[in-house]
C-alpha cells in the first residue's frame, strides 16, 4: 500500500483544524501542517494531535501550498484547507484508493456549510476539486486567492465518491470582510499580470456573475442563504474591478 501525505496550510486556524486532522485519522500516513506563525492555539491543538508542524511567513496561497507540498515525505498527497474535513464516505473512497492506486490524481466534491447551512447550488455545489494527487505529475496554480491544482497534461484522473465536507463562514459578516480581501488579492494579481479593468466589466460582470448563480445554478433553491451567497459573489465581482481600476490610475 502507498503511503500517503496529508498536508494543510493554517493561520489562526484554532476553531476549525481540530475538525480537519480528526477526519484525517487513519488515512494519512503523515499530516504535515505549514503554520503563518498563527497567533491563536493552531499550533497547540496541532502538537497535540502529534502532526508534523512548521511555519513560514505566508507570501500567497498558492506559495504557500506549493512550499507544503515540497515539505511533504511522500510523493502521494492528499491537500486540504484547515476549514475542510473528510466525509465518511470519502474517507473510505481514499482508504479503497490507497489500496489500489491506477491514477495520477483524483477530484472530489466539495460541498459548503454556511452559517449552518449545505448549501446545495449556488455555484457552490458540486464544487469538483482535485485533492488528492501524485505531487510529481502535478502542483498548485491558477491565480491567488483562487488557486487550484494544474496536474501535467498526460496526467490519468478519476473522481471519487463521498463529499470534501467545506465549513466556510459563520457568519454573513465574516463572507463580506472575506470577499472584500480577495477582491483586493485578484486584482493586485490581475494588475500585475497586465489585465486591464474596462469600466464596462466593473458593471456588468457583476451582474452576469449573479444572474448566473442565482438562476442558471438554482441558487434560488438556497433560499435566503442563496440570496446572500449570490449578492456577495457580485459584490466581490465588482469590488475586484473597482479595486483594479483604481491601479491602474495609479501607473
Amino acid at each position: 500500500m502507498p503511503q500517503l501525505s496529508a498536508v494543510i496550510i493554517t493561520f489562526n486556524e484554532a476553531r476549525n483544524i481540530a475538525r480537519c486532522l480528526d477526519s484525517l485519522s487513519g488515512i494519512a500516513d503523515e499530516v504535515l501542517v505549514l503554520d503563518s506563525f498563527s497567533t491563536d492555539q493552531t499550533e497547540q491543538i496541532c502538537r497535540e494531535r502529534g502532526v508534523r508542524f512548521i511555519q513560514h511567513a505566508f507570501d500567497g496561497h498558492i506559495e504557500q501550498k506549493n512550499r507544503a507540498l515540497a515539505a511533504a515525505a511522500h510523493p502521494l498527497v492528499l491537500s486540504l484547507d484547515a476549514d475542510e474535513a473528510l466525509s465518511d464516505t470519502l474517507r473510505q473512497s481514499i482508504l479503497a484508493v490507497k489500496n489500489n492506486w491506477r491514477y495520477d490524481a483524483y477530484a472530489m466534491n466539495r460541498r459548503t456549510n454556511y452559517c449552518g447551512q449545505w448549501i446545495a447550488h449556488s455555484g457552490w455545489y458540486p464544487d469538483r476539486k482535485v485533492r488528492l494527487f501524485d505531487r510529481r505529475l502535478g502542483q498548485w496554480g491558477g491565480t491567488n486567492p483562487h488557486d487550484r491544482v494544474e496536474m501535467l497534461p498526460a496526467a490519468r484522473l478519476s473522481r471519487l465518491e463521498g463529499d470534501l465536507l467545506h465549513y466556510s463562514y459563520y457568519t454573513v459578516e465574516e463572507h463580506v470582510a472575506r470577499a472584500r480581501k480577495y477582491a483586493d488579492i485578484a486584482a493586485a494579481a490581475m494588475h500585475r499580470q497586465g489585465k486591464r479593468g474596462a469600466w464596462w466589466r466593473m458593471w456588468l460582470s457583476p451582474v452576469a456573475k449573479f444572474c448566473r448563480n442565482y438562476f442558471l445554478k438554482l441558487g434560488f433553491l438556497d433560499g435566503r442563504a442563496g440570496w446572500t451567497i449570490c449578492r456577495i459573489a457580485a459584490l466581490e465581482t465588482y469590488w475586484k474591478y473597482r479595486r483594479l481600476r483604481r491601479l491602474e490610475v495609479r501607473e
